[in-house]
């Protein structure tokens, strides 16, 4: 294909900014279709993003045939079901994160496309900010030596009700498959998989202290990457600040870098400290979706899949098996 025509299921906020607009900016690249379950918000998406087609069935858009690929930007639920509707039409997905509720319908997503011969991506877009390719870069060029450990430490306060009392949905394990942890935790360890390799062993606990809603709200744990690397990490949703720091140290420095938060790549030497300021692009998943693209046209790769995320899902169920409920 030279040029690829993108259908979305589920234009919620996700795709206001971060995503939907930049299938229109990518090279050889449209937006086509859009999808949702509310038609009329569907064609208000379509309306105000320039999008010609709008649908309130996801199997219309799917087998439109002018849509050549599909973006699932969903919540997890339904991940499973519309990357397999999408791998049976013959079409390229690439599906929001995290990519499914657990590892088992991970496994299903990944055979499916594979035995229809389609590529799976997915949204983890970290991948190809340049901020994180200037860590892989400083990793690649040995600034810090031999890698020793990896730390993770995130904290965010907890999440509030809206107006009518509901929790977000991003909390509650049958639409995401566990609480904030496998939402925005998923990240940063699909990052150090892509920095560090893959993880061969991951051991840890869960407990949900706060019991603010049904899903854990605190994981902590170890991990044995393939390189012989150490790693370890603890995530808190009920703390009372936001805070969101990892460091990858080796023996001859360290760099200290943010997942979420604007703050400066810092490469730590002996003989000093060096900051690199890399602003996070406007549309935030344009660079990946641009390889993405660049992967079905033939002139490029991608450097998340759905192999890649599979191994994100199984690292975070391994650390949430040890729940402690009192």
């Amino acid at each position: 294909m030279e040029k690829i025509k993108w259908g979305i299921i589920g234009c919620g906020d996700v795709t206001e900014v971060k995503s939907g607009p930049a299938f229109d900016l990518a090279e050889n690249s449209s937006l086509e279709a859009v999808m949702r379950r509310n038609g009329d918000l569907a064609k208000d998406y379509a309306e105000r993003h320039g999008v010609p087609k709008w649908y309130d069935q996801a199997d219309d858009l799917i087998n439109d045939p002018d849509v050549d690929a599909v973006y699932i930007a969903t919540p997890p639920a339904s991940h499973k079901e519309y990357t397999l509707k999408a791998a049976a039409a013959g079409k390229p997905v690439y599906v929001e994160k995290p990519m499914a509720l657990n590892v088992e319908e991970c496994k299903e997503m990944v055979e499916a496309c594979n035995q229809q011969q389609v590529p799976l991506y997915v949204a983890f877009y970290r991948r190809s900010l340049p901020r994180f390719l200037k860590v892989k870069e400083l990793l690649d060029h040995n600034e810090i030596g031999d890698i020793r450990f990896v730390s993770i430490q995130q904290t965010q306060k907890l999440v509030e009700r809206d107006e009518n009392n509901n929790l977000p949905w991003r909390v509650l394990p049958e639409v995401s498959g566990g609480g904030l942890f496998y939402d925005v935790a998923s990240h940063t360890l699909d990052l150090v998989d892509y920095l560090l390799g893959p993880i061969k062993e991951a051991k840890g606990i869960a407990s949900n202290q706060a019991k603010a809603y049904p899903a854990e709200d605190i994981v902590s744990g170890t991990f044995f990457f393939e390189s012989g690397v150490i790693g370890n990490g603890v995530w808190n949703f009920s703390s009372y600040k936001n805070e969101d720091v990892n460091r990858i140290v080796g023996s001859k420095g360290e760099i200290i870098f943010s997942s979420f938060d604007e703050k400066p790549v810092t490469l730590i030497k002996e003989s000093g400290t060096k900051q690199f300021i890399i602003e996070r692009p406007k549309h935030i998943q344009q660079h990946l979706i641009q390889e993405i693209v660049d992967e079905l046209t033939g002139k490029g790769s991608s450097p998340s899949t759905g192999e890649t995320a599979l191994r994100t899902n199984r690292v975070m169920d391994e650390l949430v098996k040890g729940y402690y409920q009192e």
